[in-house]
């Protein structure tokens, strides 16, 4: 294990501690038990990746600079409050997608004596971040806009998945409303704003510059998490289940996924209706016939077209950035998703 994941699980063992001992509440043992048991099981499972981006690109906006031992673990604390706000999305989007399993485990609220407990354990670990940056940024300049940016990027994530669930009402299982604009909107609220933005402005407000300056910087994240979401729903039917740690139910789902929405594109009436008839139903069958037109329709050639013009997009657009330090912590996202296999 790398040294600074060894590093990052450390500080998830101090805030853990903290959180266990937060003078706001009396724990008995039971309820000191039970949370401390809630977070080894939501929290650290996951490849970390959100959490770990903002240690990487605040060492690469301090190039050159002495990085303190303490500036370490204050990245890595804002790391963890991501990943806290990822357990605590992921919770409670397990209990209303009905799933079975997450991170290749069965989902938290599936736990027997667990159940419907699990929403209240959402709200605790969203309910955490804020005691972890009172506890250790009260004193910053920068504390107002870390918890105003925690804030804005919940309520946009909140509503991305508001959009995704009405979408895919029961009942109304209608294709004919799905477009890449919905797509697009859809990811643009319900991931990339957390997963892509959120880390890298993190890093911003550490390293002392105002995220009113960085717009561009936000567009370009953006535009990267699209494109990451855009291979989840590639790899959600394609990809290996043993290699993403998961079973792909977007079909079953009847999600807006960028394949259903790109064989809706490039189908005639006869394969729409084929579509139409089968996409969106739990049976072994449907599910079949949908990806056996999503391989007629070639799909996986148009996703490597899609990505490779995604790339050059992004390169270019990140190229055109002003600041050196900037560009670097772009690639390094970037690379860290090109051509992804999990």
């Amino acid at each position: 294990m790398s040294d600074l994941k060894s590093k990052f699980l450390e500080v998830y063992s101090v805030l853990k501690s903290e959180l266990l001992n937060d003078p706001a509440f009396e724990f008995t043992d039971d309820s000191r038990q039970w949370v401390d048991r809630m977070l080894d099981y939501n929290v650290p499972g996951g490849k970390l990746n959100r959490g770990l981006s903002v240690v990487d690109s605040y060492k690469i906006l301090k190039e050159g600079n002495e990085i303190t031992d303490h500036e370490i673990f204050l990245a890595c604390a804002l790391g963890w409050c991501i990943e806290w706000l990822q357990a605590y999305f992921l919770v409670l989007d397990d209990i209303m997608d009905g799933s079975h399993t997450r991170r290749g485990q069965p989902c938290w609220f599936r736990i027997p004596k667990v159940g419907m407990i699990a929403a209240n354990d959402g709200i605790l670990l969203r309910n955490h971040i804020p005691r972890i940056l009172k506890m250790h940024f009260r004193t910053k300049p920068y504390y107002v806009d870390l918890l105003d940016l925690f804030n804005e990027v919940e309520f946009q994530t909140a509503s991305g998945q508001m959009i995704d669930l009405i979408t895919t009402l029961e009942g109304e299982k209608d294709l004919s409303k799905y477009s890449m604009q919905l797509h697009h909107r859809i990811v643009q609220y319900k991931t990339a704003y957390y997963s892509f933005y959120l880390p890298v402005a993190c890093a911003l407000l550490m390293a002392g510059e105002n995220l009113e300056n960085h717009v561009d910087v936000k567009n370009i994240l953006i535009e990267m998490g699209t494109y990451f979401q855009v291979q989840d729903d590639y790899l959600d039917c394609f990809g290996a289940p043993e290699v993403i740690g998961k079973i792909g139910t977007d079909i079953e789902d009847f999600k807006c996924s960028w394949l259903v929405v790109k064989a809706l594109e490039l189908s005639n009436e006869e394969q729409k209706r084929l579509l139409t008839e089968n996409y969106g139903k739990s049976d072994a069958s449907c599910v079949a016939k949908v990806k056996e037109l999503y391989k007629v329709l070639n799909l996986q050639g148009a996703f490597m077209e899609y990505e490779s013009k995604s790339y050059e997009k992004l390169i270019k657009s990140i190229e055109a950035h002003p600041s050196k330090a900037v560009r670097a912590v772009l690639k390094s996202f970037l690379a860290k998703i090109y051509k992804r296999q999990k």
